[in-house]
């Protein structure tokens, strides 16, 4: 009878291996967790400084096709041509090439076309101008988010119970520390309660169960870097392993 208690003894004690492979999905499981939170967060604001980049270059294009048509219209004013002359005199022509320049600025300042063709040409650059300082400052924030995404990415994954600890005390987020052993039976962690049903060193994988709000979940073959992330009814923030 004492060598068959010590046998069941034995066999209910998880192996070594088991426990240092335990302790390793728990570490791993967190430092994952936090990296692809933290990576998507990055993606997001990359994808936003990208669209609106797109935005403000489309902006800049039809800004510049409006200045190219009121150029081309100052153009077409610019060379009306001038009534001929009943005499061909060369002294003619030379006063009237001098004048030239004298009259189309007359009649530059005289016409109303051209007075409104300034007009747009000014409101176009200053558009042009308001457009181009809003892409650089919309660059130079999406730029300091994406910095402040990777200084925070480096700050809160966890590697050792030290830094796990350190965490913690941030008071940023709630973390519970745990070691599950194969068993039928659940294990209380946090608000939720987990039962560690298979394990495979050679294919390093898991299979769980989890028990939140009394609703049993099977996450089964769970790779040992892949993070379990689910939406309790009275959170608002994810639970990950």
């Amino acid at each position: 009878m004492d060598e068959e208690r010590r046998g069941e003894g034995l066999s209910a004690s998880p192996a070594p291996p088991q426990r240092i492979l335990l302790l390793a999905v728990t570490l791993l499981v967190c430092a994952t967790v936090f990296s692809l939170f933290y990576a998507f967060r990055e993606r997001r604001d990359a994808q936003q400084l990208a669209v609106s980049q797109q935005q403000m270059g489309l902006t800049l294009d039809q800004t510049r096709s409006q200045l190219d048509a009121l150029n081309a219209q100052l153009s077409a004013l610019s060379a009306r041509p001038a009534a001929p002359s009943a005499k061909p005199i060369a002294t003619q022509h030379i006063a009237k090439r001098r004048a030239r320049p004298a009259r189309i600025a007359r009649a530059r300042a005289e016409d109303p076309r051209w007075k409104k063709v300034e007009g747009r040409l000014d409101e176009q650059q200053k558009l042009l101008a308001s457009t181009q300082e809003d892409v650089q400052k919309t660059r130079a924030d999406l730029q300091n988010n994406l910095t402040s995404t990777r200084d925070e990415l480096n700050g809160s994954i966890a590697k050792t119970h030290d830094e796990l600890v350190a965490l913690e005390k941030r008071g940023e987020r709630n973390y519970y520390e745990f070691d599950l052993t194969r068993s039928k039976q659940f294990q209380r962690v946090g608000p939720i309660s987990l039962s560690l049903r298979k394990t495979s060193t050679k294919h390093e994988n898991y299979t769980l169960m989890m028990l939140v709000e009394d609703m049993h979940l099977a996450k089964k073959n769970v790779n040992l870097y892949e993070p379990v992330v689910f939406y309790p009814a009275d959170s608002t923030q994810p639970l990950q392993l």
